[in-house]
């Protein structure tokens, strides 16, 4: 088992998901996060004030999938995500070692049949 996590723009959330959905994989988990990578600086306007912003929002995607989906899930999240500009984001894959369900206690071997 892998897992995959991607930083998007979160306009591309939809775009992703439905891309993920036609290769075959559906549970994800989303996150909010604020970073810095690549992507200038901009300057925003609150109540006639000028301030920099230098932390971009972003959504991070963790997906855990089986060894067989690592590669078509990278691709399809790239195609999705994908503008051509900076601070389209990253994806970074991990191994997992175990998974355990918090309902049964037992591990948890479905990752790969819900990737099926």
């Amino acid at each position: 088992m892998k897992r995959i996590d991607a930083i998007i723009r979160p306009e591309k959330l939809q775009h992703v998901m439905r891309s993920l959905r036609q290769v075959g994989v559906s549970g994800l988990t989303v996150i909010p996060v604020q970073g810095r990578g690549q992507q200038k600086d901009t300057t925003g306007v609150y109540r006639g004030h000028a301030y920099d912003i230098n932390l971009h929002p972003k959504l991070k995607l963790e997906i855990v999938v089986s060894d067989d989906f690592v590669h078509r899930s990278v691709q399809a999240i790239i195609d999705a995500a994908q503008t051509g500009e900076t601070g389209d984001g990253k994806i970074f894959v991990y191994n997992i070692l175990e998974a355990y369900n918090i309902r049964t206690g037992e591990v948890d071997e479905t990752i790969d049949e819900l990737n099926r």
